[in-house]
């Protein structure tokens, strides 16, 4: 009895394990969507770039709201995961700062577009906003941190200024075509290096 029990189990959770999965790739197809169209980007453009049917889609996300805060959830965790990895890997800390803020950049693309498709006075918007502080700020400040103790940057540099400044340096790149956010961001970034130096 405990043997057909146990065998029953398995292929239900093989299959919540593959439909996580395939969430996580559709997920991932369209935060790579969002950023180079905007979240008003046809479900149908999500649908061929995570190579499923458009009913999968709506399944998983039955309005486009729900879609955008998936992905915005699913960028934060992104985000706060590939901090430590890219300090483990990478050469530098201060490059690994900087492989960082390029996630972090193409992240506020899509959290910009979130106002357009949530209330930003609303429980859900404030909820966000406090959960993506909450993981990603401590992550940019061991970075910071990294940097700091290897003399690559000054040590006073506040994680949430900075990020801040980032966002302040992304708002509006999207409706002016002669404004390059990302380069004045790696302006940014490469001028901590100078900070130290003063």
């Amino acid at each position: 009895m405990t043997t057909i029990d146990e065998g029953a189990g398995q292929p239900a959770r093989q299959k919540r394990a593959d439909a996580q999965r395939n969430e996580q790739a559709l997920l991932a197809a369209a935060a790579a969507v969002f950023v180079t169209s905007g979240v008003e980007a046809p479900v149908r453009d999500i649908a061929a770039a995570a190579g499923v049917g458009m009913g999968t889609i709506y399944r998983h996300f039955p309005t486009r709201a729900d879609l955008v805060v998936a992905v915005y959830r699913h960028q934060v965790e992104a985000c706060a995961e590939a901090g430590p990895v890219l300090l483990a890997n990478g050469g530098s800390p201060h490059a690994a700062l900087g492989q960082w803020v390029n996630l972090f950049v193409d992240f506020l693309v899509t959290k910009h577009g979130l106002a357009a498709v949530l209330q930003p006075a609303s429980v859900g918007f404030d909820a966000l906003h406090a959960y993506f502080l909450d993981r990603l700020v401590p992550v940019c400040a061991q970075l910071l941190a990294a940097a700091a103790e290897a003399g690559e940057i000054r040590a006073d540099i506040d994680a949430y200024e900075l990020m801040r400044g980032i966002g302040n340096l992304c708002v509006g790149a999207d409706n002016d075509p002669r404004y390059d956010a990302r380069r004045m961001v790696e302006l940014l970034i490469a001028g901590l290096l100078q900070l130290r130096l003063t």
